[in-house]
């Protein structure tokens, strides 16, 4: 078990107020695996303090200076990338080469994005020859961040935050808090100045609701579930406060008549990666009817050869989901469906084997309609909804037929109707034939999957205020 760990304020490992024990369990074993303190109004205050403190001096930082010290933080990140991997492999349960190659990959990768992007922005641009529009940051930032993917959603909130002259408070998921801490470390050994970067840990309850009505916090950005976000945005109203969300989803995977011949599997695949635990997974597949019964006998069929076991095992598998809360819900959703549409793969309980640990079956749902409850609610755990389709229109119709708009996908050889289909979907990305988006691509959604937006230029924006000055003198 790991030793217990303080707060970093104000450059600072710090002790809490007051002991508030937090058991942090291993998913894979249901055993403890490290001890965390909560804090209470008084660490909230006390970083918000520094952070406020801090802002002054930080925000008037050359960008040289900024940009010097990611850097340094992306080299310490490099470095020290094992000890991350098997952090957020023990405290959420992702299989450790999952953890090693897209875990801890996707916070350099976003980190390299962040960097890119700031090389060529500008803070200070010309509106017309006598007046000036600055961008400028926007003060103290509350980072509130989930457990699927720690590392992602740190360096999304983090370094945009850095970059752009802000000071942070972070409160990363109690449930997955290690990864957290060992961020806290690398900033420090890159050498921010005292108060640039604080963390409290806590639960959503208590810092996090804290952190949302304090009137030292000028901003709130969010990642999490949609009630989480509704929540957090009432408890800001009073203040004022900017708050930019990144919320569920439940996204459409369209598979037309002339996709590939292994889109669904592909689908499926995508769908069961880390054990479906991600926002922007494709749990609905919408598929053509020509196509319908062969996509549900693949879909299935990969669904029994996903291997799944511990997350310290080596290999191309699914790790259990992040936590007994979560694996009840799941199990309750999959006895939900098993009422509602027809089981093709998977079902309740744990795969053959798993006695212990929070383990699901990979399952497979056909014959669904959009109006089911499998269909309407993110599940967040390795579920497919299988729907068929008889015509563009019913598909793109379908697709939008939900509260969420994070990602839908597209899988057809006719470029024209791709395009003509992704304009349509009312989504903030739709991703087709398997395209990955690039470094620095605007990540976030409509209507309940959030406001705001991720990554690359646009995350820098997020973080900004923006003033307008006339007569300004032509240099």
């Amino acid at each position: 078990m790991l030793e217990k760990r303080d707060f970093y304020i104000n450059g600072q490992w710090v002790a809490p107020a007051k002991a508030n024990d937090f058991a942090v369990i291993d998913p894979s074993t249901e055993e403890q695996c490290a001890v965390i303190s909560l804090g209470d109004q008084a660490d909230t205050d006390a970083a918000v303090a520094a952070a406020r403190s801090a802002f002054e001096s930080w925000s008037q930082t050359s960008k040289e200076e900024r940009t010097a010290l990611m850097q340094r933080l992306l080299e310490v990140y490099k470095a020290r990338s094992e000890e991350m991997a098997q952090a957020m492999s023990m405290e959420m349960g992702a299989p450790i080469d999952l953890s090693r190659a897209q875990q801890v990959g996707a916070g350099s990768w976003h980190l390299e994005g962040f960097l890119k992007a700031f090389e060529d922005f500008s803070f200070d641009r010309d509106f017309t020859a006598t007046e000036k529009t600055l961008l400028e940051p926007i003060g103290v930032c509350a980072l509130i961040t989930p457990w699927n993917w720690p590392m992602n959603q740190i360096i999304l909130k983090a370094v945009p935050a850095m970059a752009t002259g802000c000071t942070m408070v972070l409160k990363p998921s109690e449930i997955a808090p290690l990864s957290g801490l060992l961020f806290a470390e690398f900033v420090h050994e890159a050498g921010f100045p005292a108060g640039v970067f604080n963390l409290v840990n806590g639960d959503g309850a208590g810092v996090g609701s804290q952190l949302s009505a304090h009137p030292g916090v000028d901003m709130v950005s969010f990642t999490g579930s949609t009630r989480a976000g509704i929540a957090i945005s009432k408890a800001a109203a009073d203040t004022l406060k900017r708050v930019s969300l990144e919320l569920g989803g439940k996204g459409a995977n369209i598979i037309f008549e002339d996709a590939h011949p292994k889109a669904a599997k592909a689908g499926a695949i995508r769908c069961f990666r880390n054990t479906g635990q991600s926002c922007n997974a494709p749990t609905r597949m919408l598929v053509h009817k020509s196509r319908y019964d062969e996509a549900v006998e693949m879909a299935a069929e990969t669904a029994r050869n996903t291997h799944v076991g511990p997350a310290s095992e080596e290999g191309k598998h699914i790790g259990p989901l992040v936590s007994k809360a979560q694996f009840d819900k799941v199990q309750a959703l999959i006895e939900t469906g098993m009422g509602e549409a027809r089981l093709v793969a998977g079902g309740l309980g744990r795969p053959d084997g798993l006695n212990r640990g929070y383990y699901a079956k990979p399952t497979v749902f056909a014959d669904v309609t959009n109006e089911m409850t499998i269909a309407r609610e993110e599940i967040f755990g390795p579920v497919l909804s299988i729907i068929p389709f008889e015509s563009e229109e019913e598909a793109v119709a379908i697709a939008n037929d939900t509260p969420y708009g994070l990602t839908n996908y597209v899988q057809t050889e006719d470029d024209e109707k791709r395009r003509r289909v992704a304009r349509r979907l009312r989504s903030g990305m739709v991703e087709t034939n398997g395209q990955g988006f690039a470094q620095g691509s605007p990540f976030g959604g409509y209507k309940q999957s959030g406001n705001g937006r991720e990554g690359g230029a646009y995350g820098l924006e997020e973080f900004l205020e923006v003033k307008a000055v006339s007569g300004w003198a032509a240099e």
